[in-house]
């Protein structure tokens, strides 16, 4: 983007104006998946290929060229999206170097001469994947509105969408309580894991007696298995993110925001550290924000990939430059956080909901999702079934919906046998349940959780004792170890689970699995240690027959060696 002139700085609707203006001039928009998922199967050279078609057949005033974030079906990554006026939409799937060339030879380029409509060719059928599909005509974008339809390094092209337009209301219209109010309306519940409710939360916060420094941090430690929600979000709209961080600031009295993301995004970090280039260069962040009295500033902190370091006090000593072990609550980091200092930690989807609801008001939050869970929710949808990726669906959606019509269900003849959610603190949720709301509440009573968003489908042909072993493993693995019913009661279980699986286990190790997992979730220091054994004790609840074939005295009544 060009630098803007100072006059004009503060001003988001002329910004915004001057960026549609330019993006109207073009006839043809071509978005290009570039999420680490798509530039891994190739998305860079697609991308570049496309770049050098449009200036060698010099058409650069007519076609618009964006590397985007994630598009979501990243199953048929990568993604390449062509809007032409007066065409329709057409999406191309799976498409590399030869196919990128056919697209712009064979449809692109006739395209944006010819009149009226305007057909893909019969032979790059083949790449097109239908926008009519459940997987897009069944979510409900409200997070990801962004994602896939515009260039997440470009400041300009976040204010054309409305960007900043929520912080402008914030701090020129509403007083910090008015916003932690608007907050609380709205249901908002925190979507790193434990739900608790974000208005309340930073109520807590402001509530502190003023003191010189308050932070406001940005949990983006996303570790579960076959989880890249935050990761997506990151990459895809950063600004979302900074601007709900600036208005949970504004809200809190914060003086400074760091954001603690894991090192193995580089990506995401990346176009983090973009987007808090572009706000401080246009004085978006700093002294007298948006020429009010509003000061405030962000940095980063990389993660050394420590699952634990997601329990927010683990997080906090980690930014301290301390080991990412978790401390007792109270006093909670609302009162006691980073330097002693108080401290609101969100994760990262929860923030990116946030200039949404001041921009749309809190109803029309409200009106999305069950009475107890508001809103919609993030989910990566990945395991055993036909179109894994990215979604977003409102709370209370089902999981047969989700997983069989956005989905599209098990596939290669398979049958649907569970669902696991919440990662490695979730459990498993049995086919008999497919008609379950997701929501916090519904989660719960099925023994798993919403956790930050991981879904996970599992086929008739896995093994749940071995699927309970592997997400032990994992926990035991990344265990910080400062609690002993975490570092001890999690080796016993995960000693007591490879015994049952090599066929030597009996009766009395399935009961005292048992034992240990209601000693860990009673006793663990913080959420990693109380809800390792979910896993274990879910499948003990839904699958004990699995288990009990592989005991000793049932192998033998049944004539196995």
């Amino acid at each position: 983007m060009a630098d803007i002139d100072l006059d004009k700085r503060f001003d988001v609707h002329e910004i915004a104006k001057t960026k549609l203006a330019e993006i109207e001039r073009f006839v043809c928009n071509i978005y290009c998946c570039h999420s680490t998922g798509c530039k891994s199967s190739g998305s860079d050279d697609i991308l570049d290929l496309i770049k050098n078609m449009v200036a060698e057949h010099e058409v650069e005033d007519k076609i618009r060229v964006v590397a985007t974030g994630c598009m979501g079906l990243c199953a048929q990554g990568p993604l390449i999206r062509v809007e032409i006026k007066g065409k329709k939409d057409a999406l191309f799937k799976r498409v590399d170097l030869e196919s990128a060339k056919q697209i712009m030879d064979k449809y692109v380029l006739p395209a944006i001469n010819a009149e009226g409509a305007y057909d893909v060719p019969e032979e790059l059928h083949k790449y097109v994947l239908s926008l009519e599909l459940p997987f897009f005509t069944k979510q409900e974008k409200v997070v990801l509105k962004n994602a896939g339809h515009m260039d997440p390094e470009d400041i300009s092209e976040y204010m054309a969408r409305g960007g900043y337009l929520a912080l402008e209301k914030a701090l020129k219209t509403m007083t910090p309580a008015q916003v932690v109010e608007e907050i609380k309306k709205s249901g908002l519940r925190g979507r790193g894991g434990g739900g608790f409710s974000t208005g309340m939360k930073w109520e807590l916060a402001a509530k502190v007696p003023t003191v010189d420094e308050k932070f406001i941090i940005c949990n983006g430690d996303e570790g579960d298995p076959g989880a890249y929600m935050d990761r997506s979000i990151l990459e895809g709209d950063p600004h979302a993110v900074i601007e709900g961080m600036m208005i949970a600031a504004y809200a809190i009295g914060a003086t400074d925001g760091w954001f603690y993301v894991r090192a193995e995004y580089p990506l995401a970090v990346e176009r983090l550290e973009k987007a808090i280039k572009a706000c401080k260069k246009n004085r978006l962040l700093g002294n007298n924000i948006m020429g009010t009295d509003f000061c405030f500033n962000v940095d980063i902190r990389l993660g050394a990939g420590a699952f634990v370091c997601g329990e927010e006090t683990a997080l906090i000593h980690s930014i301290e430059g301390a080991r990412g072990t978790p401390r007792p609550r109270p006093p909670y980091p609302t009162n006691k956080g980073l330097w002693e200092k108080p401290s609101c930690v969100n994760n990262v989807e929860t923030l990116a909901n946030v200039s949404k609801i001041l921009l749309k008001g809190a109803d029309w939050f409200a009106s999305f999702g069950t009475e107890t869970s508001k809103g919609t929710k993030v989910f990566a949808l990945t395991g055993q079934v036909e179109h894994s990726g990215l979604i977003e669906v409102p709370m209370g959606t089902t999981i047969n919906q989700i997983v069989n019509e956005i989905g599209g269900g098990v596939p290669n003849g398979k049958k649907l046998k569970a669902v696991q959610t919440g990662g490695p603190s979730g459990g498993v949720i049995p086919k008999e349940y497919m008609d379950m709301p997701v929501c916090y509440e519904e989660l719960k009573k099925v023994g798993s959780i919403m956790g930050s968003g991981g879904m996970i489908v599992i086929d008739d042909s896995s093994d749940m004792v071995e699927l309970a072993k592997f997400y032990l493993d994992f926990t035991v693995d990344e265990s910080c170890g400062k609690c002993a019913p975490c570092r001890i009661g999690g080796k016993q279980m995960l000693a007591l689970l490879e015994k049952i699986s090599k066929g030597k286990g009996n009766k009395k190790d399935l009961a005292q699995l048992k034992r240990i997992a209601t000693a860990m979730q009673k006793a663990s220091l913080c959420g990693l240690g109380q809800t390792a054994p979910n896993p274990v004790l879910s499948t003990l609840k839904f699958y004990e027959k699995e288990y009990n074939d592989k005991l000793v005295e049932n192998k033998a009544a049944a004539g196995e060696n």
